[in-house]
Formats: C-alpha cells, structure tokens, sequence
C-alpha cells in the first residue's frame, strides 16, 4: 500500500478529534495553506502554532479545535527532533539557573503595561481568578473573580496587622496592595520585570510596601508569611530544592505560613511546550504533583492543597474577550502576527484546562505544622 500523503495522515489524527478539515462546526479546521499539513507533522506543536501566527489555518473557535485535540491526546502522536532535543536540553542545562531568571521578565512581562493593562482587567493580576465568592456564591464577573482570588489568600494565609509578608514574583503590585489595605499588613516584593517593578511601586506609594527587581535566591530575611501566585512556573525542577529552602529561611519557623499558586501539570516533565517556550514563556516549564511533594518532604507540612483549575478557562476567556475588545487600541504597536500569536497563547491556554491537561494548585504549607491543625478557608 502506498504511505498516506502529509494531508493524509493529518486528516487521520483530527478524525480521532472528532475534527474535520473544512468541516462547518465550530471547531473544525479551515486549512488556507498546502504546506500546513507537512509543517505540522514536522514539528508538532511548534509548526502548529507558527502556522497559526502565519495564516496557514483558522478555526471559527479556536479554544474549541485545541480542546478537540488535547482531549483526545492528539498532540502526544505528533513529536518531531525539537522535543527530543529540548527534553536533552533540559536535563544537561539548569534553563532556570540565576544568570537566566531576567530573561522571562525582559521577554514577556516587559512587552508593555498597556497590553497588559488591556486583558487582565480592573486589576493587573496575571493568574487564575477565582469564580465564587467567601460565602461559596458564584461570581461572572473577572474583575470581582481577581479581588475574590486575592481575598482567598489573604485569609488562608491568616493576614492581619503587623505581619510582614513576602510575595515571590509580585507581578504589578496588586496583591500586596490589596493585602496591606484590606488586612493592614506590610511587605516586600520581589520580581525579575523591570517594567513590572516600575508600575508596582508607583501603585503601593504610601503603603508599607517595598517592590525590589530581585531574584528570589538571594533574599535572606525573616517574613511572617510568604505568598507566591503564578511565580512558580518559572523556578525549574533542577531548583525546586533551593526554592523551598529560600522560602523555609525567610519564614517564621513556629508561625510562618506560605501559600504557593501554581498551574500544575498531571504528569512529571523538565521542559514546556516547544511553541509555548519559544514565543511566550522562555524556560519555563510546569511542576507535577510528584516533583513538588519531592522538594517539599522534609521541608515543610503540606496544609492544603486546593485545585481549582477549571477556574483557568473562565479567566482566560475573559483575558481573551479584553485583548478581542482592545485590538483597535493595540494594533498601531503590535502587529497581527503578535494579535494571532496572543490568540494562539490564551486558547492553547483555554483547551489545556478545560480538558483538564492542567490544574490551577494553591497549597498552604507550614515549616512544622500548624498546632492542632490548620482549617483552610475556601
């Protein structure tokens, strides 16, 4: 028999989706470009998404193809050299080592506040909202999800006067803004974006805050309570343990307690997506369950762990209507490569929680257990 044609075999995979190419349902595939079929085979999730940004194909809903697919584990028959070699990398090479930890910030976080300021709304937090308020009620509305999120670490981390509070990776500033005003507390902040450090300390003037362009392996001080929110994305495996002693060090040993956010993934991996690393978030990668409770044995009590990554979608298509709503603004600095590269990002995004690909953890860790136990609020 003859081997079946690059279209052919692409036709095939997105069949085991439920996918059809020039197909009239939401989420079928509208191939504008020959080579796409090749390019994808080649290279997998990179050629996907490169030819995505170059106009090779569209979906009339794109979260919904990309969901398709990553149910039905489309994109693990698709691997070409590049994974081979990235995985390689990863484990001869620390990608997260302290020379590279400003890269993330020059290269993402950098791109512009007005970006930014477009798609996460009232405030500039960039991580899972949360869609229910303290008494359980849900919530449909991004901004109020991000305060209810922020309100939600505040009272796991039981805040009040007086303590001083560290946030590893504090982003803009807003959730120690939010924790000094509503809990009275004061604190330092620590990031690798200079554009982010800018902003931040223009918005906690007056407050009892500190914003500092920081890695966290160097600070060495003592904190009532440490809260890190969507940071831990970026630390690496290889760094794990010194993470957990950096945080163990600063925190109070008989009353410290710490809150870790993180996207997490349902299997063990030392690198990230090929597409994801080259355009959005270089050296990156996400921790498994298995790869945190590794470097948290012997360091900490895990309190709580708490997933809520469904969450994810609902704030990520919100994120994505306000970047839809703002591209008028935004398209004399950023180009339409960029405008599909974004929309490729926040979808991709979208599918991989939605199929529950990833999960959105918070866990409350103490350095020797809280006395009599710790109930965690929700």
């Amino acid at each position: 028999m003859p081997a079946l044609s690059s279209r052919s075999k692409v036709e095939e995979l997105l069949a085991s989706a439920d996918v059809r190419v020039g197909g009239e349902r939401p989420w079928d595939l509208q191939v504008h470009e020959p080579r796409f079929y090749a390019r994808v085979l080649a290279q997998g999730s990179l050629g996907l998404g490169e030819s995505y940004m170059d106009g090779w194909w569209d979906a009339p809903s794109l979260d919904g193809f990309l969901f398709q697919v990553l149910r039905a584990r489309v994109d693990e028959r698709v691997r070409g050299l590049g994974d081979l070699i990235a995985g390689l990398q990863a484990r001869l090479i620390n990608m997260q080592s302290s020379r590279r930890s400003f890269a993330i910030g020059r290269r993402h976080y950098d791109l512009g506040n007005d970006l930014y300021a477009a798609m996460l709304g009232h405030r500039l937090v960039y991580s899972c909202g949360y869609w229910r308020n303290a008494s359980g009620m849900p919530l449909d509305d991004l901004d109020a999800a991000q305060e209810a999120k922020l309100d939600l670490v505040c009272r796991k981390l039981d805040l009040g006067p007086g303590l001083r509070v560290l946030d590893v990776g504090c982003g803009w500033g807003e959730a120690l803004k939010y924790a000094a005003e509503r809990y009275g507390i004061s604190g330092v902040g620590i990031t690798v974006s200079r554009e982010q450090a800018e902003f931040a300390r223009q918005l906690c003037d007056g407050l009892p805050i500190e914003i500092r362009l920081q890695d966290y392996r160097e600070i060495d001080e003592r904190f009532d309570r440490v809260f890190s929110l969507g940071m831990f994305e970026h630390v690496g495996v290889r760094n794990y343990d010194i993470y957990f002693d950096t945080v163990r060090r600063c925190l109070d040993p008989q009353k410290g307690l710490f809150v870790l956010h993180t996207i997490g993934g349902n299997e063990s991996v030392r690198h990230t997506d090929r597409w994801i690393g080259k355009y959005i978030f270089p050296n990156s990668m996400l921790p498994s369950a298995e790869q945190i409770t590794q470097s948290v044995e012997g360091r900490f009590v895990i309190e709580d762990w708490h997933n809520f990554g469904t969450d994810y979608d609902r704030t990520l298509q919100a994120w994505r209507d306000n970047v839809e709503a703002a591209w008028p603004r935004l398209e004399a600095r950023y180009d339409e490569r960029f405008h599909r590269m974004w929309r490729f990002y926040l979808c991709s995004s979208m599918a991989s929680f939605r199929s529950r690909r990833s999960q959105l953890w918070q866990l409350v860790l103490s350095p020797q257990g809280v006395p009599g136990g710790y109930v965690a609020p929700r």
